[in-house]
């Protein structure tokens, strides 16, 4: 897979260098990039749905969180690249990622190899006379001008991820609140009923006993449907805390006062790990993200589990189960609140 993707970013750039080229010499062309709107148009919400090969029942008491996979959503051990994607965002930035690591690799060994020529051509005992030439026009411009081509082509496909990062939620999209505290995250689902979900990092002992990763696993994971779009929105109640999950390639602060927002999709099943990754006090490493993508009969049976609602529920023959769990009130970020935890010692 990283294989092909470092094939693709590369493709990219070297169709972005041929473009730039043209553009140079006064071509007339348009750049669209478009790629990621094409793949959120395509999103059918029921192959999600299909992704799961268990029977469903409806209601409350269908759903089981799930096992995370190792090695997939979470850091691993000796890892020197970046996590693998599992998003759309996240595969076309991860492409380019690649593309421009072997973009530099290829400039550093031209560069390496001018060096070489230069010690065993220009040295004192093979050219003993030296050259007095002051100035090469046409090494000049072309020293200057290839340069500007190949940022020109990097510019374009970046310039295109960062647009796709941008886009609009489509109308239909469920929305999806993260709330900072100090320290811990509240998820809020206002498409479906409007409760929240807390969020508190596990012990190690509890951590283990789950099989998860210790200071990433949390009692409760903020669980979305997998393979549609999400409208997520950020916000915070106290400083400013900021929202990450670096398999998703997904990063957005967390403000008081202000609500922002930013397209969420993510491809297939799983448990996806993250943390708050704006300093925000003394227990800022210890408010861990852990993101379950269900399938969306899966996400239903969840959210009823939760005293949610779901829209249409009626039609569809949901109903919820009458020991649904109640709803979660939002905790305090009072000192020695449930939730806050203690503060460390030094």
């Amino acid at each position: 897979m990283k294989i092909l993707g470092s094939l693709n970013g590369f493709q990219r750039i070297a169709a972005s260098l041929a473009v730039a080229a043209t553009l140079a010499f006064g071509a007339p062309g348009a750049i669209a990039q478009d790629a990621a709107t094409a793949q959120l148009e395509a999103v059918d919400p029921a192959v999600a749905a299909d992704a799961s090969n268990e029977d469903v029942a409806a209601g409350s008491s269908a759903y089981v969180p799930m096992k995370p996979t190792e090695g997939k959503g979470m850091p691993v051990a000796a890892g020197i690249d970046v996590q693998d994607q599992f998003s759309p965002i996240g595969q076309q930035a991860n492409a380019l990622h690649i593309g421009l690591v072997w973009v530099m690799a290829l400039i550093s060994l031209f560069v390496l190899a001018l060096f070489v020529y230069v010690i065993l051509r220009f040295n004192k005992r093979a050219n003993p006379v030296p050259s007095k030439t002051s100035h090469n026009t046409t090494i000049e411009v072309i020293w200057t001008v290839v340069p500007a081509l190949i940022l020109l082509g990097i510019a374009v496909p970046s310039i295109g991820l960062l647009s796709a990062q941008y886009q609009s939620p489509p109308k239909d999209a469920i929305t999806v609140k993260a709330i900072g505290y100090q320290w811990y995250w509240g998820y809020a689902y206002p498409d479906n009923g409007d409760f929240e979900v807390v969020s508190n990092m596990l012990t190690e002992e509890e951590a283990a006993a789950r099989g998860e990763p210790h200071q990433l696993a949390v009692d409760n994971r903020m669980v979305v449907p997998a393979g549609v779009p999400i409208r997520f929105q950020t916000t915070a109640a106290d400083v400013i805390h900021s929202f990450a999950v670096p398999s998703l390639w997904f990063k957005l602060d967390a403000i008081p006062g202000r609500l922002n927002e930013k397209i969420l999709q993510i491809d297939e099943p799983g448990v996806y790990y993250g943390q708050c990754s704006e300093l925000c006090g003394a227990r800022h490493g210890y408010m861990p993200i852990a993101v379950e993508a269900l399938p969306m009969d899966q996400y239903n049976a969840w959210v009823l589990a939760q005293g949610g609602t779901i829209a249409g529920a009626a039609d569809t023959g949901i109903a919820a189960d009458p020991a649904a769990a109640p709803l979660q009130e939002p905790e305090s970020a009072v000192p020695g609140a449930a939730g806050a935890g203690a503060a460390p010692t030094v």
